[in-house]
Order: C-alpha cells, then structure tokens, then sequence
C-alpha cells in the first residue's frame, strides 16, 4: 500500500502542481529524484488512504481522460482528504512541466530523457505503474454496448479474451510469484458509476476466454493495457488514413542533452503517438504487469525505475528500458492488443455517448479500427529496431550538400568498424563512438560527414548516421547502390551481441524493405566483397554467409547485378581499421 501511495501522491502532484516554482532538467534521474523525496516522506501507516484521496480531487479537473477515470480511481472515493508530503521547490517545478503529455506547435510536452538516450513520455508511465499496483486488470465488458456485436460474417482473428502472460515468452521479464493476493478494486468516472455500466472487476487469474475461441466479441479489458497503450492506438487510428503516415513513432530533438528543456519533433505534423508517448506505454505496461504480479511488499516505484532505466530490474539485463520493444513485443501479442483496442473503444463509446469521433460507429467499424493500428504497430514500431537520430548523439553538421539517393537501393553493406574495437554497451559510450568517428571521418579522411547510414551498437539501439537519404561513404564505387550498416567493435574473432545481430538481419531491413527504403529482394554484402578490406572481420562475415539475404557475389553474378568486382587475390590479410572509401 505504501508503493501504490507515493505513486498517488506523486500523480497528484503532477496534475496540481506549486505554481511559479524553480525547476529541474527533464530527464528520468528527476522523475525518479521526486518518487525517492516522496518515499522518505510518506508515513508508513495511513499512506495509502492519503494519496488516493489526493489524486482523486487533482483528477476532478481532468476530464480529458474519463477511460482513466473509470479504470483507476474508485478506490479514492472511499478514502478522507488529507494534506500530503510536499516536494522542494525544484521537484515541484519539475511536476509542472511533465504533469500531461502533449503536441503543439511542433513541440512535445510532459516528456523527460532518459540514461539509455529514449525519451519517455511520464504520464502513459505513471498510469500504467497505478494499473499494476491496483493488481485487478480484468474487466467485464458491457454487452449491450451502443453498437450490437458484429454477426458471423464479420471476418476478425479467432482468440479468447485472456491477460497476456509474459513470464514463458519475455526474455526480460520473470515471474515474481505464483500466488498474488489481489485486492478487490472497482471502477469508477466522476461523471459514471460503474453499476451503472454493469461492469465487473476481476483478477487477471480469471480467464476471460469461453470455450469457443471463435467468440470474436471482446468481453473483457485489461486496464493496465487500456490505460497505457489501446486507447490512444484507437483514438488516433479513428481519425482516419489522411493521418496514418504520421501516426507512429514520431522521433524529435532536445534543444540539449546535459540539461534538457525543450523537446522538438522532426516529422511538424506529427500525432501523439510519437516515439516518446510509446516508449512511456510500453514501459508503463512492461512494469505494471511486473508490479501485478509482484508480493507485497512491493518494492520501492524510485528502486524500480533506477533500476528499469538502468542496469536491468533485479538484476536482469534483459528487463530494462534498452529492450522495451522485444519486451513489448512479448507482452502484446496481435491478437491479443486488437481486442484490447476494441475492447477500449467499446467501453469509451458506454462513457461517451456524444464523442465525435465515435458517434455512430458500428462494431464491425471500431473492429477494423483496432485491427489497422494495431497492425501498424506491431510492424511499424514493436516490429522496428529502435534508432536514436543524429540529434541524439550530437552529430556535428554535414559538411557540404548531401546527394539524395534514389529509392528503393537493392544492396545492404555490413561492415565491423573495426576502431572502436570494443562493443559500446550503454548510450553515453556509444554517443560517444559515434562523435569519435564523425570526427575521423570528416577531419582526417576530408569526407562530408561521418561515412556510414546506420550505425548499430550492443546497447539495443541503432544509431542514425546519414540514413534512409542520402549517399554515405562506406563502401567504395557502391555508396549510392545501398545502405552501409556498421556494428561498433572488432569482430575478427568474436561476434557481436545478438541483439545488435538481429538487428542488422531482420529489424533494420524488414522495416526499411515495409517503408519503401530498400527492394524486397536485397542483395546483403560484407564490405570485403566489394572493396580490398578485412571488414567487416572473420567471425561476422561467416556469421553473415548464413544470412536468408545474403548474396555469394560470383564474378557472373556481380556483373549481373551492376557491381565491380575485385580480384581475390587482392585481399589484405593483416588487420586493417575497416575504413570506407
């Protein structure tokens, strides 16, 4: 109870904040600076009963999200209010700036930096982490929702209404207990109460699924993923395809990484499903579902994060914020966060009979609705390595005018970078890489900016170099025919970290071959058969030949596909620096 209680109080802070106060850089370390404050403040006793109320009335302004309303907030309407720990006026300040996650005018709001280089977006977070610490995630649909539940002809996936169970499938996640008391929580708006909705709560051990699997109706909801993800992938999927080339995972740029204030998107147009609204979802949901399955006592929300943000939650690499894709990827099935849209849009349309955007709409459409984005999702984004941008990693500018290549390339070039010869495994060390070898490249071998497309390190991040655009200098007499890929390190001997292995083979062409960059039918290439060079060294270029895209390059057939060949015997075998030309 005390863990759920800091968690309301800071949420109530966030949405009533000290006006007029100093503030803090917006990075996580803040975020988590104002959990650990509140901690040692809150009285073990009685804590619980004084957060809730606390966030109950700060939320009786906040009409904009009466999903969230009904899904987390009954518990507070039982309880007396009382004044609860303050902040400094620092934390307070900080409160003010992250208290509601938003796009205007191009800028993004309520989000902070994190160690691993991502930006987070606090508010999807802080509900998800209230979602797990409530432990009830199931809830009943209504059935006599405003539409009828579409007949036998309409075409969806067969699954059952289940809580996804991570624990056999996630690499990053563990299964904490297999007895977890769950208490009893209902629902309720300020403007709706749940007798009114007939909807019941129950524990995520209650299987929602009926015998016949076929039953492609939702009849239950999982508020964790409601809260986090499902609304706003329906919500903004509802707005139709004139908006969907700018729906997901929109990257920006802080006006500086040391202390930041101002978070800028590249994409103008850009909806609020950006990359820092998911990022903040899925860590919400990743560690709610660990909190709900998570003993009492739970363990301090300040521990929790340090730890997710940093080295891995107890202990686990895996389970950290680097991996939240793969994590989500486990914890979201297709079928499983389709019928969790729907099912959010179904419940929403019962909360919001005069919504404009669902006014009208039949079930058969908010099906199609839920299938679409979570589709694109899936593919576009979980389905996507994540790629920190130039901006990230403070790329100096290019040096000249960039030639525009011509899209689709047929050619993937992967090459080691030899210099770093270690794996960077954290941002800040590969950040650094990256200036290194901008700066090598552009000061010592005269070329216009850094040489590479895409540069990946074993951190879990694919760094951006001259990217999707551009003709890079990586591989001699070829630049211009495909994308060249490097992995940070020296892999002669040793291979790179799995992770960045499946990046380079699967996430980075598979998302450039659905967006248009690359032809479905690439050629992949070491550099060394194209241009005298080890590179991209011994034990990754073998790696490479048993690649499903990896091309053997006989004289015959690079004369087919347009390339130069080089002379065998013309290959260098000392170690050489894997330098492009």
């Amino acid at each position: 109870m005390v863990v759920q209680a800091i968690l309301w109080i800071l949420y109530g802070l966030l949405l009533q904040p000290e006006p007029g106060t100093a503030t803090l850089p917006l990075l996580m370390d803040s975020v988590i600076q104002a959990l650990a404050e509140l901690e040692q403040k809150a009285p073990a006793t009685e804590a619980g009963h004084t957060a809730s109320a606390r966030l109950l009335s700060a939320q009786d302004s906040c009409a904009h999200n009466p999903l969230q309303h009904f899904l987390l907030e009954e518990q507070s309407l039982k309880t007396t209010m009382l004044d609860p720990p303050s902040l400094s006026p620092e934390l307070q300040g900080l409160t003010m700036e992250v208290a509601r996650h938003g796009v205007w005018d191009g800028k993004e709001c309520g989000v902070v930096l994190a160690s691993d280089g991502s930006t987070v977006a606090v508010e999807p977070l802080l509900a998800g982490l209230e979602a797990g610490l409530q432990g009830n995630r199931v809830v009943n649909l209504p059935l006599d929702s405003t539409g009828t539940p579409p007949d036998a002809g309409v075409t969806f996936p067969d699954f059952g209404a289940t809580v996804p169970d991570v624990r056999a499938t996630s690499p990053g996640l563990r299964d904490t207990s297999s007895d977890v008391t769950w208490a009893d929580v209902g629902a309720v708006s300020p403007n709706v109460r749940a007798t009114d909705l007939d909807v019941q709560v129950t524990s995520p051990d209650v299987q929602a699924s009926s015998a016949d699997t076929k039953a492609k109706f939702p009849t239950t909801v999982d508020s964790l993923l409601v809260v986090t993800l499902a609304r706003d992938l329906g919500l903004n999927f509802l707005q139709g395809p004139q908006t969907w080339s700018h729906s997901l995972g929109t990257e920006g740029c802080w006006d500086q990484l040391s202390l930041p204030r101002t978070f800028t998107l590249l994409d103008p147009e850009a909806s609020t499903l950006t990359t820092a609204f998911l990022n903040g979802a899925l860590d919400g949901a990743l560690l709610g579902d660990y909190l709900s399955r998570s003993p009492e006592p739970r363990p301090p929300l300040s521990h929790l994060l340090s730890q997710y943000y940093g080295a891995g939650v107890a202990g686990d690499p895996g389970f950290r914020s680097n991996f939240r894709r793969q994590n989500g990827a486990a914890l979201t099935p297709t079928p499983i966060l389709t019928q969790q849209v729907w099912g959010a849009l179904i419940l929403l349309q019962r909360l919001e009979p005069a919504h404009p955007q669902l006014q009208g709409m039949s079930q058969e459409q908010l099906a199609q609705v839920a299938t679409h984005a979570t589709k694109e999702f899936t593919e576009a984004f979980l389905g996507c390595p994540a790629i920190h941008p130039r901006c990230r990693w403070g790329a100096a500018p290019y040096q000249g005018r960039p030639t525009p290549l011509q899209l689709p390339l047929g050619f993937l070039y992967v090459h080691h970078t030899y210099m770093p010869a270690s794996p960077c495994t954290d941002f800040e060390r590969c950040a650094a890489d990256m200036r290194s070898m901008q700066r090598f490249h552009q000061y010592t071998r005269g070329w216009d900016d850094i040489g590479y497309s895409f540069v990946v390190g074993s951190d879990g991040y694919v760094y951006e170099g001259r990217g999707w655009h551009w003709v890079g200098a990586h591989t001699l007499g070829h630049n211009s025919r495909g994308f060249g890929v490097a992995l940070i390190g020296n892999y002669t001997a040793e291979l790179p970290a799995e992770a960045a292995l499946r990046a380079v083979r699967d996430g980075l062409p598979r998302c450039a071959v659905r967006a248009g960059f690359l032809r479905p039918g690439y050629a992949l290439l070491g550099h060394r058969q194209l241009v005298r060079t080890d590179c991209p060294g011994d034990a990754l270029f073998n790696q490479l030949r048993t690649w499903p895209h990896f091309d053997k390059v006989s004289p015959r057939r690079l004369h087919y596909l347009g390339l130069r060949p080089i002379c065998p015997h013309k290959l260098s075998t000392a170690p050489d620096p894997c330098l492009p030309a």
